[in-house]
């Protein structure tokens, strides 16, 4: 079918050419009208799309809407045969690629099909052994046999830094989480408390840095380095205690119930008149349990937003009893939770606190907190690795959240992690009490302040290089990139394939690229609209998509997909263009009409 189909210009139709070197557009006499929604920063894609369609003999109209909130307008309304869609998987982990997006009730889910709703319910309860086939039979059924969505492409993540400023081996870049900024480091190690490392943002405007009330690209990074987790993820999407608030792990037989040895070692910092300070206050149990609970909660908070990601979260409490870790095998082995939780500590556990200010590592006085899942879920780990699951101080919070949730008034209460808190020129009063490795100190429309947690594992490779991180708002791709060639920022985080050749071209910078999880696909109107109603003329459009076409595009910078879980399983389906097979069901729908 079309291959080397290339548009150089927004706006601009172009030919490809045809199996036979022709280049004849497919005629009908009674075409379909096919309506593509999108944004205008998706211009280049509708473009591929639009010549796509027309060649299979689709009438296309074209709905393109300036931003998100718009498109998202539109397609609440209905008005849209086909919208161009994406979707990141920030946890690494398959259930939350289609629980929100394909489940009935899902966040973000347009559809209701009962038998998609028990494969992915199904997948949630395996291990990764055994998820694969249940995933490859939610593909055939989600693609091919009901066609929901048409599979464009999987993009790549990059990073560019000025590698003669910041050290290349402190800079990660990682599928899923976000950059950690403890560990990036200056050349000149020197500067650690002399000189700021400058970060960029686009979004001025913080949805809340209460790390359960956002869930969006304002807020992500940030929240991910002010509130420290049980269990992090490796570059790769490995769930590890590396660098999180636990040793050690382990997930006991059955797949229901989790177990955390907690550090020592990390206090909550706060802010006193724009300078940090060690709020003296340990992190421990009785934070993580009021921290998973509010964060299963619906209603713990007004606009919680992040609720949906720990409903498998049934309850979470601190285990005292030594010899009950000694009784529980971990999943699939005949080792106990005691000894794999002791793994690597320097003293093995003696006893278990409850008390917080008992603990003490050197003495074998440890807390463990045991997470109990609704049903087995070993991907509740990935959940409990996302920056919602952020640890906060259980004190600080219930001493500024005084209001009641079912009657919260925007206009004069003020909730804890409120960005109007930390912004010059609002009613600063800065109650952050972050367990994480940097506290945002103060704001506004130009830049954000960051300091290091003076208590956050001190005397560890973790303990933060740096001591003042500034985060630069930017609000386009092409200002950032000048800003970074310019030396105004150190580091531009999310840089699009087209800016490739600019980073390469310029001797002090350095570019990192890696696959990501993020996907591009087309969703159908599953309400008002004759493809909500016929899977043929859904089929005829899926057929008329060809990956390829979108790959020469971007210049190979982009991946085949299949779904949005393509990143993260590879269950051997595919969809190929054929026109064969578009003519054959688009005579099928006009047949039923």
């Amino acid at each position: 079918m079309l291959s080397g189909c290339k548009v150089t210009t927004k706006g601009e139709v172009n030919e490809s050419p045809t199996p036979d070197g022709g280049k004849e557009v497919v005629t009908d006499n009674n075409p379909v009208e096919i309506e593509v929604l999108g944004m205008s920063s998706q211009q280049d894609d509708i473009n591929i799309i639009r010549d796509q369609l027309a060649r299979n003999g689709f009438t296309v109209k074209l709905n393109v809407q300036p931003d998100y909130g718009t498109y998202k307008a539109q397609q609440d309304a209905g008005n849209f045969d086909i919208s161009v869609s994406s979707w990141t998987t920030v946890t690494g982990n398959p259930d939350y690629a289609v629980r929100s997006l394909f489940k009935t009730g899902g966040d973000y889910s347009i559809l209701a099909d009962p038998e998609i709703d028990k494969l992915i319910d199904t997948a949630g309860t395996q291990t990764p052994e055994q998820y694969g086939e249940t995933y490859k039979q939610f593909e055939q059924q989600l693609v091919l046999d009901k066609a929901y969505i048409a599979p464009m492409y999987i993009s790549r993540k990059a990073q560019a830094f000025n590698k003669e400023v910041l050290n290349p081996a402190s800079v990660r870049i990682s599928k899923s989480r976000s950059l950690p900024w403890e560990e990036v480091d200056f050349n000149d190690t020197s500067k650690r408390d002399t000189q700021a490392i400058v970060f960029q943002s686009t979004i001025p405007v913080l949805t809340s840095l209460d790390p359960i009330k956002g869930n969006d690209g304002s807020i992500n990074i940030i929240n991910t380095n002010q509130y420290v987790r049980l269990v992090n993820l490796t570059d790769d999407d490995k769930v590890t205690s590396e660098g999180s608030l636990s040793y050690n792990h382990a997930i006991a037989e059955g797949n229901s119930e989790y177990y955390f040895i907690l550090r020592d070692d990390i206090n909550f910092a706060k802010i006193e008149n724009k300078k940090v300070a060690d709020s003296g206050e340990r992190v421990g149990a009785d934070d993580v349990i009021f921290s998973l609970d509010r964060a299963k909660n619906k209603n713990s908070v007004p606009d919680h937003r992040t609720y949906t990601l720990h409903e498998h979260i049934k309850t979470a409490e601190v285990v005292t009893d030594v010899a009950a870790l000694d009784a529980i095998k971990v999943s699939g082995s005949s080792e106990t939770v005691k000894s794999a939780l002791e793994k690597g500590l320097d003293a093995k556990i003696t006893e278990l606190v409850s008390d917080k200010t008992q603990s003490s590592s050197k003495d074998g006085k440890y807390q463990v907190v045991k997470v109990t899942t609704t049903q087995p879920f070993p991907q509740v780990l990935n959940y409990l690795a996302h920056q919602s699951a952020g640890i906060v101080s259980k004190q600080q919070v219930e001493k500024i959240n005084t209001y009641e949730v079912d009657k919260f008034d925007i206009n004069k209460d003020i909730p804890y992690g409120d960005q109007n808190t930390v912004t010059e020129g609002n009613a600063y009063n800065n109650t952050l009490y972050t367990s994480g490795p940097y506290i945002l100190s103060h704001k506004n429309d130009y830049e954000a302040i960051f300091y290091k947690n003076p208590a956050y594992m001190k005397g560890t490779k973790h303990e933060p290089k740096v001591s003042t991180i500034k985060v630069r708002f930017i609000k386009d791709a092409d200002s950032n990139l000048s800003a970074l060639r310019a030396g105004e920022i150190d580091l531009f985080y999310g840089i699009t394939e087209n800016k490739y050749d600019t980073i390469k071209g310029d001797s002090k910078l350095e570019l990192q690229s890696i696959p990501s999880n993020a996907v591009s696909y087309l969703l159908f109107n599953t309400a008002n609209r004759p493809v909500a109603k016929s899977v043929d003329l859904r089929k005829a459009v899926l057929y008329s998509i060809n990956q390829d076409d979108f790959i020469a595009f971007y210049s190979g910078n982009k991946v085949k997909a299949m779904t949005t879980l393509s990143p993260l399983v590879n269950t051997g389906l595919e969809v190929k263009a054929d026109a064969a097979k578009v003519k054959e069901h688009l005579a099928a729908y006009k047949a039923s009409k």
